[in-house]
């Protein structure tokens, strides 16, 4: 397999792949890797690795996040999923997805790649936001796979309550069964866009032609399938690795810019994200980080610092 220099620069590469879902259908993933140390191990001979799934509407980008894993002894590793960041393509929708289940095929090649490149060990798998909630599925669904589950901002439930879950429910389902590909009008916010990108009040050089500024249009077919992964997180998903889920203390989701913004979660509720998040599995720690962004590694220092020191203090403990 061959690893082509990716564009965050030499210390990263990148190999795209296609792997077919449930209904047959092959689809383009990206997967990037920081580049090996040859000195790479953990003592014993065994090389531990973590996955990263990206947020909707988002691409691997933070390339202090990949070497954070790398001090903690890990193979890091990013999956731009399809319909995502580098694994965009003019024929297909933006970030659409009809069911969540479509990218366990690209995550277990990714498993089975990372697995032949040295470190054949369950994995370390973290998610954001939307990547999250998949990332958590797909831990129920493969518990051997997993050794530890890292959840930042994990979207885990509508706003409000799941009685807003429901309604929204059944408002989406006959759209999304008839024109699954229907654009829902729905207002659009580029607040968090604008906390975190270079080119507007925020730190990191975002790459628009992988993540827009107003994120892609919300399509009845893939809101079906992220509320049915609401569903199932409500019903339970047992997952025995150990839960690491870091949060925003605040959140301030109004159509109109606050200075609020600049210090919350512009994104999703994260006081009901909370609550949500225990009922993932036996061992759950939550770590609320005062002043914390949507991404709460892409958050201002010292309060990333802050979030960092807190992943490696959880590390130390289960790593």
């Amino acid at each position: 397999m061959q690893w082509q220099q990716d564009i965050l620069g030499s210390d990263f590469e990148s190999h795209t792949f296609a792997a077919a879902g449930p209904d047959g259908v092959a689809r383009t993933a990206t997967l990037v890797r920081l580049r090996p140390a040859l000195d790479a191990g953990t003592g014993n001979g065994r090389r531990r690795a973590v996955l990263f799934l990206h947020g909707w509407s988002d691409y691997f980008f933070n390339v202090d996040l990949a070497r954070f894993w790398a001090s903690a002894g890990y193979d890091f590793y990013a999956l731009d999923m399809h319909n995502h960041g580098r694994s965009l393509r003019p024929e297909a929708p933006g970030g659409y997805v009809a069911d969540l289940a479509a990218y366990d095929a690209e995550i277990e090649e990714a498993a089975r790649i990372i697995s032949q490149e040295g470190s054949p060990g369950p994995l370390a798998l973290m998610g954001h936001s939307t990547g999250g909630l998949v990332a958590a599925l797909w831990s129920s669904g493969h518990p051997e796979a997993v050794s530890l589950l890292v959840l930042n901002s994990p979207w885990l439930e509508m706003h409000g309550s799941s009685l807003v879950r429901r309604a929204a429910s059944s408002m989406v389902r006959p759209v999304a069964r008839f024109r699954p590909q229907a654009v829902l009008r729905l207002p659009e916010r580029g607040h968090y866009w604008r906390t975190i990108s270079s080119a507007a009040d925020g730190e990191w050089p975002v790459d628009e032609r992988y993540r827009p500024r107003m994120a892609f249009p919300v399509r009845a077919g893939w809101l079906r399938a992220v509320l049915a992964g609401h569903a199932r997180v409500a019903r339970g998903l047992e997952i025995e690795a150990p839960i690491l889920v870091l949060l925003s203390k605040g959140s301030a989701n109004g159509l109109l810019w606050s200075e609020e913004m600049r210090r919350t979660d512009a994104v999703l509720d994260v006081n009901i994200i909370g609550t949500r998040a225990l009922t993932l599995g036996r061992t759950v720690t939550i770590e609320r980080i005062d002043g914390a962004l949507h991404d709460v590694f892409l958050s201002p220092e010292p309060i990333r610092t802050d979030a960092y020191s807190r992943l490696a203090r959880w590390l130390r403990a289960y790593g």
